[in-house]
C-alpha cells in the first residue's frame, strides 16, 4: 500500500525496508528510504527533524484516505518526536 504525502514524499508498505507491515517513509526522487526515527529533512523550510514528525507535518495538508490516515498514524506513532 502506497499513500502519497506530497508529489516527492510517500509512506510505503511496498518497498523492501518495509516489513511486517510497517510503512516506510519514501523520498521518490532520489530513492531514499526512512523509518520513523531517520533524521531528515524533507524540504529546506523544514529544517532536521525526526522522519516521523516530518510525516505528521506532510499529512496535515495531504488528501489522505482512511487508510492513508491509518498509515500515518501507524508510521509516526512510532517515536514521540
Amino acid at each position: 500500500m502506497q499513500t502519497n504525502l506530497t508529489g516527492t514524499w510517500e509512506l510505503t508498505t511496498e518497498n523492501a525496508a518495509s516489513s511486517y507491515g510497517q510503512p516506510v517513509l519514501l523520498n521518490r526522487a532520489r530513492g531514499e528510504v526512512f523509518g520513523a526515527g531517520d533524521i531528515v529533512k524533507p524540504y529546506p523550510s523544514y529544517g532536521f527533524m525526526t522522519a516521523a514528525a516530518a510525516v505528521r507535518r506532510m499529512a496535515k495538508t495531504a488528501k489522505l484516505t482512511d487508510k492513508g490516515r491509518e498509515m500515518v498514524d501507524r508510521f509516526a506513532g512510532l517515536v514521540n518526536a
